[in-house]
């Protein structure tokens, strides 16, 4: 019921006879089926959708929006429900226009006929306004009225047809004849109007198939009545128009004079239209003719058997459509608004009274539908909805075309007489239409339509509604994981793929800019959490944190995965993330840590632990990069606290590591990146700089290689090593050939060495051979007299690097050098961290690296 009466509107009455004048009875009948053909498809679409799970209020926008998501749902809401408001305007129009043609017979216009229909129209809205206001009961009953007195019309005009009367031939009405409808049958266009402009103002006589799911709120079991209501009304109320198409081009010629006296009583012998054979003569028209299919909108009025049913069916017509398209609309809104998609309409979306009416957007609508009602002209306002109305049509093909490719398991509609592929024949054929009908309003709908996706894909709304999108992006992902799976790995495309160690990646901040610096769109980065203790407290934890932290990465832009594993101790939790973290090919291949400030304080056993994680790395075959800021990177104490504006104030100390904390996110400016390459790792130490310098906030870095050399060669190294960066296309500032680099180091910074490490030696020279060998079973991280014998060239080393660094490289940015490595178990670990620390102390931010010997760069 709702459909027919939103499809049997104005157009039914007004202007399908003047269409048949125009574009003759088998054009005519091919407007209408293309139409049908489009509103069909769309149908079936909209049944689909509609059958898949619960529907609620918001009609098509909710079918649309839980089926694409946000971004197009949240766009064709707004285009849907503006169409529905020009609608009212349209139907008005319609009725106004009938209104004052009245009037016109009787002479008694108010002002003049353009005046005259703005007048009546917008009383009239004011009218349908308070209608729809007093509430949908009131509205429903009067729609089952309005049906009737429509159907009575119908069949009025059709009982017409049958009893031409002699007072109507003189305007063109002689019954069914032979002739009348050769001649009627091809086209004649005039007034510049096409085919298509014709099928543009008769579209929107098709375009109330919605109408029922418009209101699907209201509707008892919106599943089985979408689907049958629908259809239904689409066929029944396509033959009435081919019907009537056909009859009243068979019965009423395209011209006529409407005097009396034009009735021929001589033989002509030049005239061969269809009214000379029936004794008239209308050779003076089309000039200054009043009558005929081409001249007068009221045809149907005059061949009807008792005129004033027509005009009856015409109000009902268009007052229900109006009616139907003035709730519609603002319920189309309302449930957007209630989806808080534009923050700034939040306002519309406040119900009033039991039913939740929409008063706001009843007055929306109300002042958009007067806007256009002011225009006056049927012509002009009807282009303007099909393209709003095809717009829609368009996304709900397409939703269920791309639901069925994205293979949700959630798409199962019940009605099962859809096809994906005409569906999106459907989409396709709707945008054509579009700009066949209006080539430059199609364009403003599709600027209108993008602008929209792109405001909302842009603000991301915090909604899930389970969409195809969603379905399809995971189907992508999947299906090029598993083709990348099947993919040998190539120096050409390798790229640092990184596991950090962070902990809750928001405790260390730093450390997650930085790497992101290299990373970004480039790598994959996992953010590592070893979560320790009791087995039921950190699985409660484990579930918790992943939603957490994961959004807390999007939400700081990172491109990241966290990865929370419960393990005994962190060197079991590093062993599991090393081993089944990331994906096929989509898998780390540098462990990423912190450098371990406090090494001296805590236990020893942890430092052990944390010496295990680099060889355990190097055992599965990963590089290792190990960060440290001078200032330390656990922010974890001081969660809460605002750089800017702390809520309490901190020390020195936690003032500085809260600003360190931030350094990474700004602009780097013109700064040095200096790379200390010491010796061939497979070229990590090289790349990640590189890659750095690519990132937009590091563009205006320079970076600067330190080689180890010899005094008498330095010239020759500097050139090989040119030659090696610029074969690799690395773009450098400056080589430097550091000769100096086995001197003895300064006394003091040796002695301040043996202060640091005196806490850990065994000084086994001194005690009984069976309490020093107790005490290296107890206790192996200490460091015997032996193994610092054993190793003095090396420490001297790391010490004089620091002297070097500090001498060159105080002021970069950020420093980026070979990690020393001892063998596995040679090195006790309380010397091996002793080494990391007087390497590293006191300097700018670096990174120690030591790729696994595979090569990561390419000469290609």
């Amino acid at each position: 019921v709702r459909c027919m009466l939103n499809i049997w509107g104005v157009m039914l009455f007004i202007r399908l006879s003047w269409i048949v004048g125009q574009a003759g009875i088998g054009l005519s009948v091919l407007v209408i089926g293309m139409a049908t053909v489009v509103t069909t498809i769309t149908g079936l679409s909209t049944s689909a959708i509609a059958t898949n799970g619960f529907v609620r209020g918001g009609g098509a926008y909710y079918l649309i929006s839980r089926s694409l998501g946000p971004e197009f749902g949240g766009a064709i809401g707004l285009i849907f429900a503006f169409a529905n408001a020009v609608a009212v305007a349209m139907y008005v129009v319609g009725f106004a226009e009938t209104v004052v043609e009245l009037l016109k017979e009787n002479g008694t216009l108010m002002v003049d006929e353009m005046n005259d229909i703005r007048i009546i129209g917008a009383i009239t809205v004011v009218i349908l306004l308070g209608i729809s206001v007093a509430g949908m009961e009131w509205e429903a009953k009067a729609q089952i009225v309005l049906l009737v007195i429509l159907i009575i019309a119908i069949g009025d005009f059709v009982i017409g047809t049958f009893i031409p009367l002699d007072s109507k031939k003189p305007k063109g009405f002689f019954g069914y004849k032979a002739e009348i409808f050769m001649e009627n049958f091809g086209p004649e266009f005039r007034h510049e109007e096409t085919f298509f402009s014709v099928f543009a103002i008769f579209f929107p006589a098709a375009t109330g198939i919605l109408a029922g799911a418009n209101i699907s709120g209201d509707l008892a079991d919106p599943q089985s009545a979408i689907p049958k209501g629908t259809l239904l009304a689409i066929l029944i109320t396509t033959l009435v128009y081919v019907g009537i198409a056909v009859s009243v081009g068979s019965c009423v010629v395209r011209d006529a004079t409407g005097n009396i006296n034009n009735t021929i009583v001589t033989e002509l012998t030049n005239c061969t239209t269809a009214a000379c054979k029936l004794n008239y003569d209308f050779s003076s028209c089309p000039t200054g003719c009043q009558y005929g299919l081409m001249n007068n909108f009221q045809v149907m009025s005059m061949v009807s058997g008792f005129a004033p049913l027509i005009s009856a069916g015409i109000f009902s017509a268009t007052l229900s459509s109006a009616l139907a398209s003035l709730v519609s609309a603002p319920k189309i809104f309302q449930a957007l608004c209630k989806d808080n998609i534009y923050p700034a309409f939040q306002m519309f979306a406040k119900g009033y009274g039991k039913n939740n009416e929409p008063l706001r957007g009843y007055l929306l609508t109300f002042l958009i539908a007067l806007g256009f009602i002011l225009i006056a002209e049927l012509n002009v306002i009807a282009p303007i909805i099909s393209n709003f109305f095809l717009a829609s049509y368009a996304l709900i093909n397409f939703s269920v075309f791309h639901a069925s490719l994205a293979k949700s398991p959630g798409w199962r509609p019940a009605f099962k007489y859809y096809n994906m592929w005409i569906s999106l024949v459907g989409a396709i054929l709707c945008c054509i239409v579009m700009f066949v009908i209006n080539w430059w309003a199609a364009l403003l709908t599709y600027v209108i339509v993008l602008g929209l996706y792109i405001y909302v894909t842009y603000k991301k709304p915090d909604v899930n509604w389970g969409s195809s999108t969603q379905a399809l992006t995971y189907l992508n992902a999947l299906q090029h994981s598993i083709r990348l799976s099947g993919v040998e790995d190539h120096v050409k495309n390798f790229r640092p793929q990184c596991l950090i160690m962070t902990g809750a990646p928001n405790a260390r901040p730093a450390l997650l800019h930085l790497v992101h610096a290299f990373t970004k769109n480039v790598g994959l980065m996992i953010c590592g959490h070893v979560h320790m203790g009791p087995r039921r407290q950190a699985m409660k934890e484990l579930s918790t944190d992943l939603a957490k932290y994961q959004r807390w990465l999007i939400k700081n832009k990172m491109k990241a995965f966290y990865a929370p594993v419960h393990a005994e101790d962190l060197r079991d939790g590093g062993q599991y993330l090393m081993q089944a973290a990331g994906l096929g090919r989509m898998r780390p291949n540098t462990l990423v840590v912190g450098f371990k400030k406090n090494w001296r304080q805590g236990d020893m056993r942890d430092v052990e632990t944390y010496i295990n994680l680099f060889h355990d790395a190097f055992d599965i075959q990963y590089g290792v990069v190990v960060i440290r800021l001078k200032e330390g990177l656990d922010i974890s104490h001081l969660q809460g606290q605002d750089s800017k504006s702390p809520s309490s104030p901190l020390n020195l100390a936690d003032q500085r590591l809260l600003d360190a904390s931030t350094q990474f996110q700004k602009k780097q400016g013109k700064s040095n990146i200096d790379v200390w390459w010491l010796f061939d790792d497979g070229g990590l130490t090289l790349l990640i700089p590189y890659l750095i310098t690519t990132k937009k906030k590091w563009k205006d870095c320079k970076i600067r290689v330190f080689i180890g050399g010899k005094i008498n060669r330095i010239d020759h190294d500097r050139r090989a090593m040119a030659t090696l960066l610029s074969k690799f296309r690395i773009d450098f500032s400056d080589i430097m050939v550091l000769g100096d680099i086995n001197t003895k180091p300064k006394k003091e910074n040796i002695a301040a060495f043996e202060e640091m490490i005196e806490p850990f030696r065994l000084h086994e020279d001194d005690k009984e051979q069976e309490v020093a060998d107790k005490m290296k079973e107890d206790e192996p991280w200490r460091i015997t007299d032996n193994e610092l014998e054993l190793y003095k060239t090396k420490t001297y080393r790391q010490i004089r690097l620091n002297e070097l660094l500090k001498e060159h490289s105080s002021t970069a940015n950020i420093i980026v050098m070979s990690l020393p490595v001892a063998r596995k178990g040679a090195v006790s670990s309380a010397l091996y961290m002793a080494w990391l620390e007087v390497l590293s102390k006191d300097l700018p931010p670096i990174l120690l690296v030591r790729g696994n010997h595979q090569s990561v760069l390419t000469f290609y």
